[in-house]
């Protein structure tokens, strides 16, 4: 039961994957013009001021947010796991999973604030308190609550404004961003909304290798928020993952409780 907690934190965090392998990207060379920026490129500049401006107005808000979630994974050895989350968040100050395995019984629920996690294990009667500091160390990455709600919301993530090449076709327009941590291909439906397609992000320290490639799709409108309901990650750390989110009954705005009672029998471990 220990594995399902795992892999759907690891899901959530899914930008900690290492690989070693090459992801095609969603542009095709032929029919895409790439323009490297350089600061006194003016015209560039622009496109770019464009573009991030429309990034900016397409991200998702919210009060709260509320979702059933649905995790098909699949190794390199063909062994396939389905587990069903359901996930409620309160902006800038709770992320309460409950996970549940078998016969739809619930084995983990875990409470995430911007400081502490906490696991209750509800098959082996156990509570963990951990710092926030834990999903670091577990993902290896500089992950902080806001980041971590981006992931859940469909936001991009590791995009800043050091943006060293712009893509255009005429159905995408991709930035690549160089961060501190991560080289960030991201693609953009070219649409009205100017959606999220994809992201890509590899490790600008190569002696580490951690890449992820992660696709939104299946956008439905909720309000006038429109929200990706159907993800696609591929990882390769030592076999190969491929994972597939499906988000049900998705609400925003709506009043939530955060139930975390802990029966005095459980163990703290």
């Amino acid at each position: 039961m220990k594995y399902l907690l795992t892999l759907t934190l690891l899901v959530i965090l899914v930008v900690s994957c290492k690989s070693t392998r090459k992801i095609s990207t969603a542009m095709s060379k032929k029919d895409s013009t790439t323009i490297v920026i350089r600061p006194t490129d003016n015209d560039s500049a622009k496109k770019v001021e464009t573009a991030l401006a429309k990034v900016k107005a397409s991200n998702i808000d919210f009060s709260t947010f509320s979702a059933q979630m649905k995790i098909d994974y699949a190794d390199s050895r063909d062994k396939k796991y389905d587990v069903n989350a359901f996930i409620r968040m309160k902006k800038d100050s709770v992320i309460w999973i409950s996970i549940n395995a078998i016969l739809g019984i619930e084995a983990f629920r875990v409470m995430i604030t911007p400081d502490t996690v906490s696991v209750l294990d509800k098959i082996n009667k156990t509570i963990q308190y951990h710092s926030f500091d834990y999903l670091r160390e577990m993902t290896n990455l500089p992950v902080n609550f806001s980041i971590l709600q981006d992931l859940i919301i469909g936001n991009p993530v590791f995009l800043d404004s050091n943006i060293v090449a712009y893509t255009e076709n005429e159905s995408f327009t991709s930035l690549t961003a160089l961060g501190n941590y991560f080289k960030n291909f991201a693609t953009f439906y070219n649409s009205p909304d100017f959606l999220l397609s994809r992201s890509k992000l590899d490790d600008v320290d190569v002696t580490k290798s951690r890449t992820a490639d992660l696709g939104y799709q299946d956008y439905v409108a909720n309000g006038t928020r429109k929200f990706s309901s159907k993800r696609k990650i591929s990882i390769a750390y030592k076999t190969k993952l491929d994972i597939a989110l499906e988000f049900k009954k998705v609400e925003f705005g709506s009043l939530q409780n955060y139930p975390f009672n802990v029966p005095a029998k459980y163990k703290l471990k």
